[in-house]
């Protein structure tokens, strides 16, 4: 039994005060209702009208059940259902629990002042007012209460529809839908499109932790597959990011305007492959370009490096060595013997046999394709072909069969 029932169960109403008090209903309601409207100020302009009528015939109907109860004839169940709805309706309005809240103590304060007005003239025994009082403001309490849980599942309900829609948006995001698409799943989210997203990688468990500390219009995901979770963030100040991310497993890809943030997802999914050790994908530029496309580097390499397949794996391995310090440093041998560790006159011998090897080393065209084929060094360069590279294939087939 509620507290208000208990209360209604120690008065019970005589019918000829009940009778009384149904006849004030109408003018009550009026009261309650323009009492509101002048001390509680989100409800100036929203009583009036249509809106106004209905709030009135809700009045009526709660102060009715109020005296079913008092006269021991009701639960006052249906009035706590009209409380709850009336809370949930109060978020769609867009306004806040401690409105309402206002509201009903401003309505039990002038229902409780009407009601005692035409209760003691109806020959209420004295004992029996502070009873009436007692369960006016405790029917009131059960009313609040049940608006107040109305209000609170509405909410919780909105932000669980809120966070399937931005969730369902980062997806399409991701997935690189169209415009149309994604202009449709932003309306649906509420949410507000930056001019970039920048996409960053970190384990699943990391990524709401991590989320918490970035720009709240950053959207999250937890549950991609092997236990990634991504975070788009919104306008990025990159130094301040990579700061923020210190001290977590992150990748951060590229900013990219906000319909295209699929790109800087790519290229950070590509990054975490090539290497566990990239944080910043803006510092991996080359190693990424030539990873792009890990069979064409593959024959790149292949051809570009022919010519060294018919030497013993360790002089191969040198004399790539010393031609990728060569173009690097644009022939300049001092600086060439200084990166290789030996004397001057070593790379000058070097570079006639590659010379020998290679007899259009002069050519653009050439220059082009061993820059780019060796570029990465031998080690980045068989990671970066995605398996060992057809060279470095045939090298490690070398050093297997015991040739030296």
């Amino acid at each position: 039994m509620s507290h208000a029932s208990r209360r209604a169960s120690e008065l019970a109403l005589d019918e000829t005060t009940v009778t009384v008090l149904r006849a004030a209903l109408k003018t009550t309601a009026d009261e309650v209702v323009q009492a509101i409207i002048d001390e509680v100020p989100p409800y100036a302009n929203a009583l009036s009208g249509r809106m106004g009528a209905t709030i009135r015939r809700s009045v009526r109907t709660a102060l009715g059940h109020y005296l079913d109860l008092a006269s021991g004839n009701a639960t006052g169940g249906d009035a706590g259902d009209a409380a709850y709805e009336l809370g949930r309706g109060e978020v769609r309005d867009g306004r806040s629990m401690d409105a309402l809240l206002s509201a009903y103590r401003v309505g039990a304060r002038v229902a409780w002042r009407c009601l005692a007005a035409g209760a003691v003239p109806a020959g209420l025994p004295a004992a029996d007012v502070a009873k009436f009082a007692e369960l006016t403001f405790a029917y009131i309490d059960e009313l609040s209460a049940a608006s107040a849980a109305g209000h609170a599942d509405e909410l919780a309900a909105r932000g669980r529809d809120h966070e399937r829609h931005l969730e369902h948006l980062a997806r399409d995001l991701l997935a690189g839908a169209s415009t149309d698409v994604l202009l449709a799943s932003v309306l649906r989210a509420g949410w507000q499109p930056p001019v970039s997203l920048t996409a960053v990688l970190l384990p699943a468990a990391q990524a709401r932790p991590a989320y918490r500390m970035l720009d709240p219009n950053t959207l999250v995901l937890d549950d991609l597959p092997d236990l990634t979770g991504v975070l788009l963030v919104p306008d990025a100040d990159r130094s301040h990011l990579l700061r923020q991310l210190t001290d977590r497993t992150a990748v951060v890809g590229p900013a990219r305007p906000w319909t295209r943030a699929s790109a800087s997802y790519g290229r950070a999914v590509r990054a975490r492959s090539l290497s566990s050790d990239i944080r910043d994908t803006e510092g991996h530029l080359p190693e990424l370009v030539l990873s792009a496309d890990a069979d064409a580097f593959a024959d790149l390499r292949a051809r570009a490096l022919a010519p060294l397949r018919a030497l013993p794996v360790t002089t191969a391995r040198r004399l790539e060595e010393t031609l990728r310090e060569w173009l690097l440093h644009q022939g300049r041998r001092d600086e060439v013997a200084a990166a290789l560790f030996v004397h001057p006159q070593t790379v000058r011998y070097r570079m006639s046999q590659l010379r020998e090897l290679f007899p259009d080393l002069a050519s653009p065209q050439r220059v082009l394709e061993l820059t780019l084929a060796v570029g990465l060094g031998p080690r980045e360069a068989s990671r970066g072909a995605g398996s060992e590279s057809a060279v470095r294939l045939d090298w490690t087939r070398r050093v297997d069969a015991g040739e030296h």
